[in-house]
């Protein structure tokens, strides 16, 4: 797998975390400064774990059944390590910043493809 399969792994894992963690409550008040209607957070979940099994499908087409999981699973570290700190020092910017994966995984991929 080269560097722009990884970042496509590494985009869609963040926007996927970022996604379950403002289906929770408390994270949804301090980004969006109000309480996670019932609905959202349903969305937010099931959108959150269909990004993750789309990283890791990702990861093993580009990387094999050999390498692919364990990228997968290195590139949700480093996105959970990404998410966790956008929480932590700057939380508004969380929701610029998983909308702005999904469009730069999109953008990667066809290198990613071209590369494999």
């Amino acid at each position: 797998m080269n560097a722009a399969g990884l970042a496509v792994c590494v985009a869609l894992a963040f926007a996927s975390l970022a996604a379950l963690a403002l289906s929770l409550d408390r994270h949804h008040r301090t980004v969006l400064l109000g309480p996670v209607p019932r609905g959202r957070a349903l969305s937010l979940r099931v959108g959150g774990w269909a990004g993750l099994a789309l990283s890791l499908y990702a990861a093993i087409a580009l990387a094999g059944w050999n390498f692919g999981p364990v990228q997968a699973m290195g590139a949700v570290t480093a996105a959970a390590l990404g998410v966790a700190a956008c929480l932590t020092f700057r939380p508004h910017w969380l929701r610029g910043a998983a909308v702005a994966a999904l469009p730069l995984a999109a953008a990667l991929l066809p290198l990613a493809l071209a590369a494999h």
